[in-house]
Parts: C-alpha cells; structure tokens; sequence
C-alpha cells in the first residue's frame, strides 16, 4: 500500500470506527439486555465464560465457534485489565466483540479489493478504500456489528479464508473456513466456493490453451452462442474425467477437500446440519430464494444494476433472443408456482423488514408473486452481465455455491444473503466515482433509517410488557 493511500485507509478505518464506537454507545443505552436471538447467544457464552463448557442451550442451531472466541478474547483482556466480577462476558462486553470483527471486515475488504483488482491500473487508492467503505457499511451487515450475533463473525472468517485462497495459502484458507464453519454451519459452501476458485483457475487456462491449439478465436469462454456453450461444457466434462487432470486438482485442492469431508462426517453424526432446535430449520428445494436474492441485489446494487445503458441493452437482448426469454419465463413461472414456502416466523414476527416485505408486497395478491417474473428476469439478466469479466468457470462456480446457500433455506431471511452478496460485489468491475458516492450514500441513507427506528419507534406486543424493536 502506497503511502497517501496508507494515510487514506487508516483515516477510513478510524473515522468509521469511531463513528461504530458512537452508534455502539447509542444501542448499549437503549437496549441493555439481549434482545431477539441474543437471549440464546448472551447465556450460552456467559455459561463458557464460568466454564461450563458442558452447558448448552437445545434452542441453539449453530456451532459454538462465536462463544468460543468470545471467551479466548475477553478472558486474557479481563486478567491484562482486572476486570472483575459481571464485567467480564457482560452484553455489552460481548457485543463489542463484533466491533473488533467489523473493523477486520473492513481491512479484509480493502485487501480483496485490492487483490481481485490489482490488474487494474485505472483504480485509484481512493476509489478502493471507498468501494471498502461502502460494503464495510452494508447495512444488512452492520446493523447486526451492534448485537451479539454470528453475522460479523462469520462474514470476518469467511473474506479471511477467500483471501488467504487468492494469494495461495490453501492450509490456512481451509483452517480459516473451518472456523467460519464453527460461527454458521453454512459456511461450508464458501469453503467450497475457495476450491472452486483454484478448479476455475486451471479450468480457464487449459481452455485457453485448447483454444490456441484449435487455432478457433471465436470461441470465448466468458459470453457466446448456444453452440459455444455446449462446446465449453463438452470441454468440462472431458477435463474432469481425466484422471490426470484429477490427481492435479486434488493435489491441490486437499486441504479443502479434508474439510468437506470432515463436514459429511459431521452431517452423519448429527444426522443433520442444524445442531439444536431444527423444528424451525427444515431445508426444502425453495428455487424463488434465488429471485430473492436477486432482488435484494438489485436494491442494494441499483448504481451498478440499473442504469439506463443496462435496460437498452436487456431490451436488445430481449428482441434478439425471445424464445430463450419465454423460456426462462415458464421455468420461473413454474419455479415459482411449485417451489413456493412460507415460514411461521415470515408470517408472524413484525419485528423484521421481511415481515413487511411479504405483507406489502406479496400478500396483496396470489398473481403477484407472478406478475415479478419480468422483474426477476432483468435482474438476472444484469446481475450477469456485471460478472461478464470472470471466467465462465468461475461463475459457473459461483452460481453452483449460490443456489447451495440460497434454495435449501425455507425463511425468507436477508442475512442469509450476506455472504454471496459481498461476493458478488467483490467481483464486479468498479463503477464511475459519482456512482460509487451515490452507493455510499444510500448506504448511510439506510442505515440512518434502519437505526432510527430500532432506537426511536420501539412498540409492544399485546399481553407483553417488553420492548420491541423494528430490524432486519
């Protein structure tokens, strides 16, 4: 990192810690006492705070990794500082925990930026730390960088095992996914996604090389026809069958292929993989999660998704191609007819945007959920096209690992998204710098909201004294 650009992240990183530190005081007061998921949370790690690591509470569906570390971290900082009595594991003690995971977030962001883009020259320092800044401050992420959850934590290991896969150091990428496996059991996919990301790599080379050999320049393996598809595709199937291909990519792959299997051991054991309560957990083929996502996306993405040189160019694809178009309308029709869940919880907790999402939108009408299909298909159309830089192997990958972290959950659940989210946004090529102000303006422009109402517009339930606080 150069010099002015040095100077320029460490006063980023400062100037938002601060600003975190600030919002942090601001909740601590509002709300002393868990709130939401932290009633489970709070208690578990305060139970390994006394050293009861046998104590486990059944309403619990994930791994110990966040009570784990909250304890490696707060123990020695309690003896350096005589810390004493409920001090030690206190809510607040154990929040601020995710305010260190935050600020990691924002390093390892600036550093896969950096990484992801280095070929590019005509990125400038500052437009980096702001493209850092602007998914630091995600707003589905940071809200949750004030309470005791597994979200930071898991986002912080996750990036952490990506970056380490991108430089090479597979052995630490795969003990850095197992701990993202220890905070979300659904980390797993990401672990795959890392491996994935060495297969497209050799993957992409060898086509290249196949391509200089059949002298055929007009065949591409990031866009084409039909024919250029099925040609890629022959091509994949060939080199994975090839033994030789395989002892290499296994040669390299191993560290990860050691977790995955040492996953399936898990998953056989437990026979499942939720650990506690899975009566709320049950995994189901939900496909319309994808056009979820896909939503959720182009919300939080409209500076790079919807613009309007993207509509001209989904309009000229759209008369070019219609029988594919129609096509892909009646899968998504049917996807969306048969595939269909609703979740207890979406229906009957009025404390989560969701809640107001499907009321608002979805429950005006039983045609509506139809009537998004257009929608849907625009939004998937430049949600692809933005990715028109990797590889086809890679988003081939990318997309596999998507529909595994997205379909099999039945909630409809917006921290679910976080992950293939910051992805997704990683990989895409800069915006202009007015664009990227205007996303980092919208992005406090939410949070400010998000935040306001959880602090100011508290209600109450009838026949419940406590207070409720609107979330995501």
């Amino acid at each position: 990192m150069e010099r002015p650009g040095a100077y320029g992240f460490s006063a980023a990183m400062s100037g938002t810690f601060l600003l975190s530190c600030l919002l942090f005081a601001a909740v601590s007061r509002r709300q002393r006492g868990p709130y939401m998921d932290e009633a489970f949370h709070v208690p578990q790690a305060q139970a390994y705070c006394r050293g009861r690591f046998a104590q486990w509470d059944p309403m619990i569906t994930t791994l110990p990794g966040l009570y784990l570390l909250s304890v490696g971290l707060l123990r020695p900082a309690a003896w350096l500082l005589g810390w004493t009595g409920g001090v030690l594991c206190s809510v607040p003690m154990l929040r601020f925990v995710n305010l260190l995971f935050s600020a990691g977030n924002f390093y390892l962001l600036y550093l896969l930026l950096f990484k992801i883009h280095q070929k590019n020259k005509a990125v400038s320092a500052f437009q980096r730390i702001l493209s850092a800044l602007t998914l630091a401050m995600f707003p589905t992420l940071y809200f949750f960088t004030f309470l005791y959850y597994t979200d930071p934590g898991s986002v912080f290991f996750t990036l952490f095992s990506y970056l380490m896969c991108l430089y090479g150091n597979h052995k630490t990428s795969a003990l850095l996914g197992f701990c993202g496996f220890m905070f979300r059991q659904t980390n797993i996919v990401w672990t795959v996604f890392c491996a994935g990301n060495v297969v497209a790599e050799k993957l992409n080379e060898a086509w290249k090389i196949e391509l200089q050999k059949k002298k055929d320049e007009k065949i591409s393996s990031r866009k084409g026809s039909i024919s250029d598809l099925t040609r890629i595709l022959q091509f994949l199937v060939e080199y994975l069958l090839s033994p030789k291909n395989l002892v290499k990519l296994t040669a390299l792959t191993w560290p990860y292929i050691i977790l995955v299997s040492l996953f399936f051991v898990f998953v056989f054991i437990n026979d499942g993989i939720v650990v506690g309560d899975r009566s709320s957990h049950e995994a189901c083929l939900h496909f319309p999660q994808l056009f979820y996502f896909l939503s959720f996306t182009m919300f939080f993405s409209f500076p790079h998704l919807l613009t309007p040189t993207k509509i001209r160019k989904f309009l000229l694809s759209l008369r070019k191609r219609p029988v594919q178009y129609s096509l892909i309308a009646v899968i998504s029709l049917f996807l969306i007819w048969k595939f269909t869940y609703v979740h207890k919880y979406l229906l009957a907790d009025n404390r989560h945007y969701t809640f107001y999402v499907w009321r608002k939108v979805f429950q005006r009408h039983e045609l509506v959920k139809y009537l998004l299909v257009p929608f849907y298909i625009f939004a998937g159309w430049s949600f692809s096209d933005t990715l028109k830089s990797k590889s086809v192997f890679w988003i081939l990958m990318y997309f596999v690992c998507l529909v595994a972290a997205t379909v099999p959950q039945k909630l409809l659940e917006f921290r679910y998204f976080i992950l293939p989210f910051l992805i997704y946004r990683l990989n895409i090529p800069f915006l202009s710098l007015y664009r990227q102000l205007l996303e980092v303006a919208f992005y406090i422009l939410v949070n400010a909201v998000t935040f306001y109402l959880f602090l100011n517009r508290t209600f109450r339930w009838e026949n419940n004294d406590e207070v409720q606080r609107f979330m995501w």
